[in-house]
């Protein structure tokens, strides 16, 4: 196998003195043997061990093939990554997006006021011609900026928006409160807000005319076929991260919403757009501005490396280029600390704790004991990755379990100094005893299953506070509520990924908070925790 240092021949650009055309020479046997294989019509030059290929794109993708198996000694260097550079490098669909963003004034039909910020970031989406990632940090308005567009754009309506179902009932509200009812004529009706149609049934029927249709992805593809009906202007994906696998439902539900004639625009928001690899941005851009990042393999082939489990990551010294790409043509990206001045800063604590390694172990022995029965049972490979992902999920339970009482400790150490605490943890179970044994403080709640006005309540009685401690599970608290009453943030589970823990982070740290955010990671000594704080930090690299 060849080390990194290790090459197998060179290859030289030349002029071949016979048919007085560029060529590329490649020498060395192994290399020679190959590239004939890929390129048949190459010839050989002064011996056996020496070939040469007329230059073309489809001889230089065969070259780049070549050298990821044997690498080369390039002599002609600057020649080769130029050439690269042209044949990899995206074509954009459409040219740059004007930069120099000015505060757009917002159309008759957006009832509210925008800050300067916003007022630019409306200025982005006009000049995308509504066809954009709004990627700002949350907490800085994506919703208000994105309902000022569709007031602002031209014949933007009926607007199509696919969110979490948590979010669904946040959606309406703000369409009540930002966006005024348009007549038929044109005539804008202060006191009224545009009909919403809200889609809370997996069940096929013919939709009602109606202004705009709020709908969750996991039901967009049982009515996708009654949405396309609907005659649709504008697609709005929140938290559009949900899309970044292209295999999935969703993804192709929502791409082929996204290609109908009717459709003019087409808008993606999230604080967080590539979640654990870079190479996740590709099916949202792919819905957004097709073409824009050329093919998959193509972007891949420009921006990635393929790692040992056959996933894309963006090379390291790609993705400033990936970014200024996005920057360019299609993305807004603007942090706190860039438009928010007055905003405090974020402040992370790991803390190590004790854990109940007795528990943990015996536990641990047992769930890996039935893994053993299990995988011999199993019939089949999906067999075995379903009984395997049980027993993951069961040590991340028994993890929070072992520590939980050290947690318990923790939380009450913070309130005695604090008014308001949110303490986010991952399992049922674990939100259960948490409750329990914080009685005496008369939390809140926040966890899957609830109705929109329990959670809408506990919120309010949060923000009020009527209660000075909230316990939300980290996936259903981590989107769509404000909660810049506390400032203290404990994470009594840890989550896979970072961008789950910086969102659940900015449901305290967004426009409203007036104090620095304190953010507790609680590690149990000795537990899976150790492991997944380490991956952690891994992927919070990744762009």
């Amino acid at each position: 196998m060849a080390t990194s240092l290790e090459t197998f021949g060179t290859l030289e650009y030349v002029l071949d003195k016979y048919s007085k055309i560029w060529c590329w020479k490649v020498t060395g046997k192994h290399a020679v043997e190959m590239i004939s294989k890929l390129t048949p019509e190459a010839w050989y030059g002064e011996n056996e061990n020496e070939v040469i290929i007329a230059d073309s794109t489809e001889s230089l993708k065969n070259l780049k093939l070549l050298m990821d198996r044997y690498p080369l000694d390039i002599l002609s260097k600057s020649i080769w990554q130029r050439k690269i550079v042209k044949t990899y490098a995206p074509k954009p669909i459409l040219p740059p997006i004007k930069h120099k963003l000015k505060r757009a004034k917002t159309g008759e039909q957006f009832r509210g006021k925008l800050m300067n910020f916003q007022k630019e970031g409306l200025d982005f989406l006009l000049k995308s011609s509504g066809n954009a990632l709004l990627a700002d940090e949350m907490g800085l308005g994506k919703t208000v900026q994105t309902l000022s567009y569709v007031s602002t754009e031209k014949q933007t309506f009926p607007v199509l928006i696919v969110a979490p179902l948590v979010t669904l009932k946040n959606w309406e509200r703000e369409i009540q409160k930002f966006v005024k009812k348009k007549s038929r004529n044109g005539r804008i009706i202060e006191s009224e807000f545009p009909s919403i149609t809200s889609i809370r049934t997996g069940k096929s029927k013919e939709l009602p005319q109606s202004d705009v249709y709020i709908i969750n992805y996991e039901l967009l593809l049982k009515r996708s076929d009654d949405i396309e009906k609907a005659g649709i202007h504008t697609i709005v994906c929140d938290e559009v991260h949900n899309l970044r696998s292209k295999t999935t439902q969703k993804y192709k539900a929502i791409k082929k919403l996204a290609a109908l004639p009717s459709v003019q625009y087409r808008i993606g928001l999230s604080g967080t757009p590539i979640y654990n690899r870079g190479s996740e941005i590709w099916p949202i851009i792919d819905i957004l501005k097709p073409g824009l990042l050329g093919s998959f393999k193509e972007f891949c082939e420009y921006f990635c490396y393929v790692d040992d489990k056959g996933k894309a990551i963006v090379l390291e010294n790609k993705r400033a280029s990936l970014r200024n790409e996005l920057q360019k043509h299609v993305m807004l990206r603007r942090k706190k600390s860039d438009v928010l001045k007055e905003l405090k800063d974020k402040v992370r604590y790991k803390e190590v704790i004790a854990a109940d390694t007795d528990f943990y172990l015996e536990e641990l022995d047992k769930i890996w004991k039935k893994l053993e029965s299990e995988q011999k049972q199993a019939q089949t490979e999906f067999s075995k990755s379903a009984s395997y992902h049980r027993a993951i999920q069961s040590e991340r339970q028994i993890a929070g379990l072992a520590k939980l009482p050290h947690v318990i400790n923790f939380v009450k150490n913070i309130m005695e100094i604090e008014e308001s605490v949110v303490v986010f943890c991952h399992h049922k179970v674990i939100h259960k005893l948490l409750n329990e044994s914080l009685e005496e403080f008369s939390p809140v709640a926040i966890i899957g299953g609830q109705s929109d006005e329990t959670r809408q309540d506990q919120i309010d009685k949060f923000q009020k506070g009527e209660s000075k401690l909230m316990i939300a599970g980290i996936r259903a608290g981590n989107v769509g509520i404000n909660l810049t009453r506390a400032k203290y943030v404990i994470f009594a589970e840890l989550d896979w990924s970072p961008a789950i823990h910086r969102q659940a982070e900015d449901r305290l740290h967004r426009i409203g908070q007036k104090n620095t955010v304190f953010a507790y990671y609680l590690i149990g000594n000795g537990t899976l925790d150790d492991h997944v704080a380490s991956i952690l930090v891994d992927k919070s690299y990744e762009i």
